[in-house]
């Protein structure tokens, strides 16, 4: 078995006499996000994974990427000035590097109009935008307690390759490791906690990390920590190493399906209330669209072994 775990590399000036280092073939992986579209919805995890259609930012999105950035440069200060202020102060500066991302901008153009400002279809303002992300980092300060957390690694990658070849990988929100060598998983949410019958939909992500981190180390994570901003509540969970055993299989099951999806060009459409936040409703049969081709040459690229040709059904 080989099984790395490691943080993105940093850039290094590299001496121009010496030869570059042979490039490894692409090969494709699964991350949590990835195995969780296959699983809503095998047409949508095609449209993000092989095609990479393009899909409309929201607000809610980019207002948690800019929460989790406060949160991660949060730990980047001294632990006496990891307080609500301090944490505020991160704000302005995690939005100036963000907005200059393209499609950031135009989420805030407002018609000029007047009224517009005012219509329930306006967007709203950056500073009403900013001031709710604020709201959000403040109700962290309300579960944990920056100032007696040193975290291990923040949004890290971490990734292992299985017996059978598969390619597991994903970024951790946090990991925590205390003395005794014990690990801590914990993700941020900007929502609420789900209701108790979706607990397991949430759990498959942080269940994903865990099995990852005990084949990198052979250590099970003694917790699970979903922290959800929106309603101040977490959900923690202590897997066992048999369970990471059995979920370890599950994801062998959904890569064989995707695997047989990708050989054939067949990804099924699977109608959910979940499609009414689908960008991609226009070439969806389930909505009256038609996909486009299969793109055999993408998939080719990312890795795949090259797919059959697609018998047209009638």
């Amino acid at each position: 078995m080989t099984a790395t775990t490691q943080v993105e590399p940093t850039a290094e000036v590299q001496d121009d006499a010496a030869a570059p280092e042979p490039q490894a073939p692409r090969r494709p992986s699964l991350s949590p996000s990835r195995a969780a579209d296959f699983k809503t919805c095998p047409l949508l995890y095609r449209f993000r994974t092989i095609d990479r259609l393009p899909e409309r930012k929201s607000l809610a999105a980019v207002r948690g990427t800019l929460v989790h950035t406060v949160l991660e440069r949060l730990y980047d200060l001294p632990p006496a000035e990891r307080t609500v202020t301090g944490a505020l102060e991160l704000l302005e500066p995690a939005w100036a590097d963000l907005r200059e991302e393209p499609g950031i901008a135009e989420l805030f153009a407002t018609a000029q109009d007047d009224g517009a400002e005012t219509t329930p279809t306006a967007p709203e303002s950056v500073e009403a935008w900013l001031a709710s992300a604020g709201t959000l980092v403040e109700k962290y300060f309300t579960l944990e307690d920056p100032t007696r957390i040193q975290p291990h690694g923040r949004e890290e990658l971490v990734e292992v390759t299985l017996p059978d070849g598969l390619l597991l990988r994903g970024y951790v929100d946090r990991l925590d490791v205390a003395a005794n060598g014990a690990l801590r998983v914990v993700d941020y949410k900007t929502g609420s906690m789900p209701r108790e019958a979706f607990e397991g939909k949430a759990l498959f992500q942080m269940k994903f990390y865990a099995l990852v981190l005990w084949r990198t180390r052979g250590v099970v994570a003694s917790q699970l920590k979903l922290l959800y901003l929106g309603d101040g509540d977490a959900l923690t969970y202590a897997p066992e190493e048999q369970e990471l055993v059995r979920f370890e299989r599950t994801l062998l099951a959904i890569w064989s399906a995707i695997e047989r999806a990708v050989a054939t060009g067949d990804f099924r459409p699977n109608k959910t209330r979940l499609c009414g936040w689908c960008d991609h409703q226009a070439l969806c049969p389930s909505f009256g669209g038609t996909p486009p081709p299969f793109p055999a040459e993408a998939a080719a690229a990312a890795g795949w072994q090259t797919p059959l040709p697609v018998v047209e059904r009638d």
